[in-house]
């Protein structure tokens, strides 16, 4: 009886779109940098932590007021309480976990063990409760039993708190941790040096100096002198003790200069790492941005064009390091990866944010391959890319490139046009490049649904001194030139228009918005 409640139980929460929503909100704000509130709680949960902190400080010298203690004990630690439960909660899911065991125990048709399909969920939580931010956590919780007031020293562990909440922090320690093979081989090496040398002056000093009276004061004093710290308390005043204090201080000096190089060398490695993830963080919170891949021809073209309109909404990715340099030195912003890696794309906010992204590799290969990565994230991704020859620009469109340009196609058929039609080439390459009062628009009509249901007969286009071109249905459908002025505007429909730039607004703001048959 108790199995099946616990199993019915299990099927709610997995098919509760209430319980999925909320649970994945507390991870958004937990877990998500990406998530654009989570960093209004981490100020939250940083203020909580300097405020314990401050509080611990001031009651040294002061007796609180209840008020303190109350905001203390009961806010400040409940907080904390209800974040390590949370984050147990977020770690896995039991009920996803017993639904997929009962669902394959029916198919092969064995028995259900509901111990069994809980017993690796529980197993991940409990090896996730030793781990040392999770042990943090709980021993920032324990402050809080006042009865035992030594438990009171524990709230320095919510210092080590930060690190789940600030990035420059966790940064740090990732480029630490990249080097500690270099910095335990260093520690070993401190600690034999300390050793030796604090038995030799605990040998050498005992007898005659009367600061030195156990091999605990000869480790003491071997510790700060090759940190260069030399408080002066013990000095050695025998000539084999002085001798080994020079060796201490030379090695300290070593030491030193070792650790300075490593550290150095690590951040210099990392930087260039840390500037392009904090360049893919802000292009992130934009929620509408280009991907440029490849910083070829036609990528220094377009953005020599209209970088200004563009901001800073966009991304240059370029596998060749000098490429990424050349973009920089003109201003660009760019990082050294290669867009045909799937975890490359992934780091961009693929879900909530609006892109468009274009495949301006030199190698068709290399395009191929982003937009079928780009694809496989997220199908509403705009995909624009260039193709050599039209083999390859089929297999674009098979891979889901939304458009192909083929500039070998173009250049040729402008440049046969100057030779044979010059006064319509001088026309097309006006309004291409914007020399002539005369402009081409798209006008969707998802954006303009007062046109919607209406016949093309029934919009005045020669009212707003504009020409009408053609019509596409949807993103993907056939364009048609001058279609019958009888055919019904769909929502999905999108209209090319030509005309000047103030015709083309008033159109757009006369038809902006929803009809609601008023």
């Amino acid at each position: 009886m108790i199995k099946k409640f616990i199993l019915r139980f299990a099927f709610f929460l997995h098919t509760s779109k209430r319980y999925k929503r909320f649970k994945a909100i507390v991870e958004n704000f937990l877990l998500n940098p990406d998530y654009k509130y989570k960093k209004y709680f981490d100020i939250f949960m940083i203020s909580l932590i300097v405020l314990s902190v401050a509080i611990l400080i001031y009651e040294v010298e002061h007796t609180m007021p209840p008020w303190v203690d109350f905001v203390d004990i009961y806010i400040v630690t409940f907080v904390f309480t209800i974040e390590y439960v949370a984050r147990v909660w977020v770690h896995n899911s039991w009920s996803k976990e017993v639904v997929k065991a009962h669902g394959e125990a029916k198919f092969l048709k064995k028995k259900f063990s509901l111990w069994e399909a809980s017993r690796g969920v529980f197993k991940s939580k409990f090896f996730y409760l030793l781990t040392p931010a999770a042990l943090i956590d709980l021993l920032a919780i324990l402050p809080a039993y006042r009865p035992l007031r030594v438990l009171r020293i524990f709230v320095l562990f919510r210092v080590f708190k930060l690190l789940r909440y600030t990035k420059s922090i966790n940064q740090f320690v990732e480029v630490l941790a990249t080097k500690k093979f270099e910095l335990f081989t260093l520690l070993f090496l401190i600690l034999f040096i300390v050793f030796t040398s604090g038995i030799a002056i605990y040998v050498f000093e005992e007898k005659s100096n009367p600061d030195i009276n156990s091999l605990f004061d000869g480790l003491y004093w071997a510790l700060i002198t090759i940190s260069t710290v030399g408080y002066g308390d013990i000095s050695p005043i025998t000539m084999e003790g002085r001798i080994v204090s020079m060796l201490v201080i030379i090695s300290g000096i070593a030491m030193i200069s070792f650790v300075t190089s490593v550290i150095v060398s690590s951040f210099s490695e990392k930087l260039d790492e840390l500037k392009e993830n904090r360049l893919v963080e802000e292009i992130n919170k934009t929620g509408k941005f280009m991907i440029f891949c490849g910083y070829g021809q036609m990528t220094r073209v377009f953005l020599r064009n209209y970088s200004k309109e563009l901001g800073s909404n966009y991304i240059i990715i370029d596998k060749k390091r000098d490429k990424v340099e050349e973009a920089f030195k003109e201003g660009y912003q760019a990082i050294h990866e290669d867009a045909s890696r799937h975890d490359v794309i992934s780091k961009f906010n693929i879900e909530y944010s609006d892109i468009t992204l274009f495949a301006l590799t030199g190698s068709d290969v290399s395009n191929v391959y982003i937009i079928l990565n780009a694809k496989s994230l997220s199908k509403n991704i705009k995909v624009i890319t260039r193709a050599s020859d039209e083999s390859i620009a089929n297999k674009c469109k098979l891979a889901g490139a939304d458009h192909v340009v083929r500039p070998n196609i173009i250049a040729n058929k402008m440049l046969l046009t100057a030779i044979t039609q010059p006064v319509m080439y001088q026309a097309i390459y006006a309004i291409l490049t914007g020399r002539h009062l005369a402009q081409l628009d798209e006008v969707m009509l998802v954006e303009h649904q007062k046109l919607v249901s209406l016949k093309l007969e029934e919009v005045n286009f020669k009212h707003y001194k504009l020409l009408f071109i053609g019509i596409q249905r949807g993103l993907k459908g056939d364009f048609v030139f001058n279609p019958d002025k009888r055919r019904v505007l769909n929502e999905k429909d999108i209209l090319l228009l030509m005309g000047r730039e103030a015709s083309i607004n008033h159109f757009k703001n006369s038809f902006q918005g929803v009809d609601y048959g008023t």
